[in-house]
């Protein structure tokens, strides 16, 4: 199996058993020829106990978690799931959801939790944007550019390529800290889904 023949819907789903990166998941697979239990042992090899086989576990247990800023302008809820009851009343995840909640109330831009959330349609229509600005470029750098700004644009609005404001977190993503966390609780850590809430909008 090539690489143009590994879906979105596989590196999701290797993902979501492992907690680890979308980019190293793919490669994984790419390594592996799309054999999914190779993949998990490709990157075990590489990341060792950092990755964890969650295997087809639900994620069915979690926590709703509201954050209304200062002022009462700006709200926002947000579902953050695992696998066990046990682990939805753990204070690292409760507060992990909750930094999240906060995060999503200071980011008005973010509009989906995934790069697989946002819709091809939206993605296209900042495509052809982006190819007309690049239009008076030299051809052979023209595709770079373009996917340069999708990716600037694409970190805008998808939730887990978010930089954490806080400076606790050291410039870390969304993403690392909820790998950092399916790593520490051995479970399948899911942002499920979030609205945002401002008056006037």
């Amino acid at each position: 199996m090539s690489a143009v023949e590994i879906s979105a819907q596989d590196v999701k789903a290797l993902r979501e058993r492992t907690g680890a990166g979308m980019m190293d998941c793919k490669k994984a697979l790419t390594e592996a020829a799309g054999d999914v239990e190779k993949a998990i042992e490709v990157l075990r090899v590489k990341q060792g106990k950092k990755i964890q086989d969650l295997g087809e576990r639900a994620a069915t247990e979690g926590t709703v978690q509201a954050y209304v800023h200062a002022g009462a302008k700006v709200g926002v809820l947000l579902e953050v799931d695992c696998n066990t009851d046990f682990v939805a009343k753990n204070e690292d995840f409760v507060g992990f959801a909750r930094d999240v909640a906060m995060q999503i109330a200071a980011t008005p831009t973010v509009r989906y939790v995934s790069r697989d959330d946002v819709p091809e349609k939206a993605r296209a229509a900042e495509v052809r944007v982006y190819e007309q600005e690049a239009a008076d470029k030299p051809e052979n750098v023209r595709e770079r550019i373009v996917s340069g700004k999708l990716d600037a644009w694409l970190a805008t609005v998808v939730l887990l390529e978010q930089e954490m404001h806080n400076p606790k977190f050291d410039g870390k993503t969304v993403k690392q800290l909820r790998d950092e966390l399916t790593a520490t609780t051995g479970e399948n850590v899911v942002i499920r889904r979030f609205v945002r809430f401002a008056i006037g909008q």
